[in-house]
């Protein structure tokens, strides 16, 4: 009879052990998978990059031949992400004369290249330092029936023109704000519009842009 009593005590025992043994190993389990889900989140975020762009040529010509006149030059597309101009799909805003585009929306002339994303972008006041955060609502694309998310003419966007003397200033206090192919953020101002910032006396050093950006290349952050 005591032997039966003592392995069944055995049995309680190998059992409450076993089980035991088990809650260890899933508990463990429970704090791997938490402490990998901490690491993850905790993931740091890459830095904000800032850049100057000097004397970047978006030269257009008008032949006058024609009624009205045909605008003639290429587009010079710019990706934020790799800071420098590209001919591929990439790009995020393109330039040509005193013409701003982005790549989303719809082209607004024949000449100009295919929209192949959602990029939209704003005209926002303030400085480049004081615009920290990018509202979402404002973005536009271009569009054939409400224009250009960056608008042209004198006053409308980002320039002045004078009509005395022809030349185009940008604006203080204007910074573009641009949703990028890729669904992160840029800013940018731009500081002149002729090369190496000094307008020559007959003005054919112009469309030349200089301009400061700041991109945000963490996806989802609206902050810079």
């Amino acid at each position: 009879m005591n032997f039966f009593k003592n392995h069944e005590h055995k049995m309680n025992n190998s059992n409450s052990v076993s089980k035991t043994i088990k809650f260890l190993t899933l508990a463990l389990l429970f704090i791997g998978f938490t402490s990998c889900s901490n690491d993850n989140d905790d993931t740091p975020l890459l830095e904000v990059e800032s850049q100057t762009i000097s004397n970047l040529q978006a030269t257009q010509s008008a032949d006058y031949t024609t009624t009205p006149p045909t605008i003639i030059g290429d587009y010079i597309k710019f990706s934020f992400e790799t800071g420098s101009t590209t001919t591929g799909n990439d790009w995020d805003i393109a330039f040509r004369g005193s013409t701003i585009i982005v790549n989303g929306g719809e082209a607004t002339a024949q000449d100009q290249p295919a929209r192949t994303s959602s990029t939209g972008a704003y005209i926002a006041t303030g400085t480049l330092a004081s615009i920290t955060t990018v509202d979402n609502s404002l973005l536009k694309s271009d569009s054939s029936t409400n224009g250009l998310a960056i608008p042209t003419g004198s006053g409308n966007g980002w320039y002045n023109y004078d009509p005395t003397n022809h030349i185009i200033s940008p604006i203080p206090g204007k910074i573009i704000v641009v949703k990028t192919n890729s669904g992160k953020y840029a800013k940018l101002e731009i500081l002149s519009y002729y090369e190496n910032s000094t307008p020559n006396d007959d003005l054919s050093n112009s469309q030349f842009y200089t301009f400061n950006y700041v991109y945000q290349p963490n996806e989802g952050v609206t902050t810079f």
